[in-house]
């Protein structure tokens, strides 16, 4: 009787925690460079005094869906995709280095250029700065060259290169902060073979209909490990009343 318990008290508390990974990816579906949390049950024994009989279930983190979304244009001057594989390597609020797909850019009041989200964009020697009153070209190496919109004649000036590297997947994690990091906490080094898209966006990986359908079938496994529950105490009910008429 109490196997059945362990079995249906931690898979309902398990699939509630697949179904909060589920519905933040969904959550996502509309977001830039955004990849899909994957999550799968695992049993686990029962570890104490006498027989490893009872086992429970884990909702385990397998990892991500590293595949890339689709590209969009958006002609805008600040909106970059990564062709292929690879990262936009960004400066953390702690100061680290971690990595992203979001490629819609921003210039704070500071002439900064950062993500979306206001973390700073790495070049080859650190954060990036855009002079005032410039135009900016973005190239397909990461190459960023202004041209003033004040001086006459214009002269085009390259102020820097973005950060751009491809570091295993194996060696990457998802931070809380929603950017990747590497595992050992080391920045990674640029490679030259990534490439960007100007004036183009990465659409989320989200699947919907997939999620949605996964979505579905979670609530109705809850649904199950419930009736489970509910079989166990009738037949916990069932045997006092079998025991109170022998007596």
């Amino acid at each position: 009787m109490d196997r059945l318990i362990y079995t249906a008290m931690t898979g309902a508390k398990h699939i509630l925690e697949q179904q909060a990974t589920t519905a933040h990816n969904l959550a996502n579906a509309t977001t830039t460079g955004f990849k899909a949390q994957i999550d799968s049950f695992r049993a686990v024994p029962v570890l104490g005094d006498g027989m490893p009989t009872r086992a429970f279930v884990v909702d385990a983190t397998v990892g991500t869906d590293y595949k890339s979304g689709t590209l969009q244009q958006t002609g805008r001057d600040l909106d970059i995709a990564v062709q292929g594989e690879g990262w936009i390597a960004v400066q953390r609020t702690d100061g680290s280095e971690g990595y992203t797909r979001n490629g819609d850019l921003k210039i704070n009041e500071n002439g900064q250029l950062q993500t979306a989200t206001g973390l700073n964009i790495m070049g080859d020697g650190g954060p990036i700065s855009i002079p005032p009153d410039s135009t900016i070209t973005i190239a397909k190496d990461g190459t960023i060259s202004t041209v003033s919109k004040l001086a006459t004649p214009s002269q085009t000036t390259i102020i820097g290169r973005i950060k751009l590297v491809n570091p295993p997947a194996a060696s990457l994690k998802r931070a809380d902060d929603g950017v990747f990091v590497t595992s050992n906490g080391q920045a990674a080094p640029l490679d030259p073979n990534v490439t960007v898209a100007s004036g183009t966006l990465e659409s989320s990986n989200v699947n919907v209909v997939e999620t949605m359908v996964n979505m579905i079938s979670l609530a109705r496994q809850f649904e199950m490990q419930m009736k489970m529950l509910e079989n166990a105490q009738n037949n916990a009910g069932k045997a006092d009343q079998l025991f109170s008429m022998n007596g």
